[in-house]
Formats: structure tokens, sequence, C-alpha cells
């Protein structure tokens, strides 16, 4: 399981950088579905855009958690 305090520590630039990685900016549009993630992607725009937009980073950051504990049962199996 996940501790809560997962994101303790984790910048939101990191964050976004990481799931962008991890899922590529179409896939994170399909799931997250934000203007700044589907229509000409940047970390800078969505920064900028979910730092102003508490429900879209909130979103961002559940995707986070869950892509941490997906990854990690990926390497338990």
């Amino acid at each position: 399981m996940t501790n809560p305090n997962s994101l303790h520590g984790v910048t939101l630039e990191q964050i976004v950088t990481r799931l962008a990685d991890y899922y590529g900016w179409e896939e994170l549009g399909r799931r997250v579905s934000i203007r700044c993630f589907q229509d000409n992607p940047s970390v800078g725009s969505s920064l900028k855009f979910l730092r102003k937009t508490p429900w879209a980073r909130t979103k961002v950051e559940e995707l986070y958690l869950y892509m941490l504990r997906k990854h990690r049962l990926t390497f338990e199996e």
C-alpha cells in the first residue's frame, strides 16, 4: 500500500514530468481531461494551470499516486 505521504517532498513539476514520461501526453490528456494536457501540452503550461486550479491538481496528484501503486505492484509480482 502506498503511504499517504507519498507526495511529501515531490514537487508538482516532478509529478507532471513523471506522469508525462510514464503515460505520454496523449494518454495523460485522456486520463485527466484538462486542456493543458490535450492542446499543445508542456510542463510549463501545465504547472501554471494546475497551481491555479485545485480540483485539477487533486486529479493529477491522485493519478500520480495510482501510478505509484500500480508500478509497485508490477515490481512485486
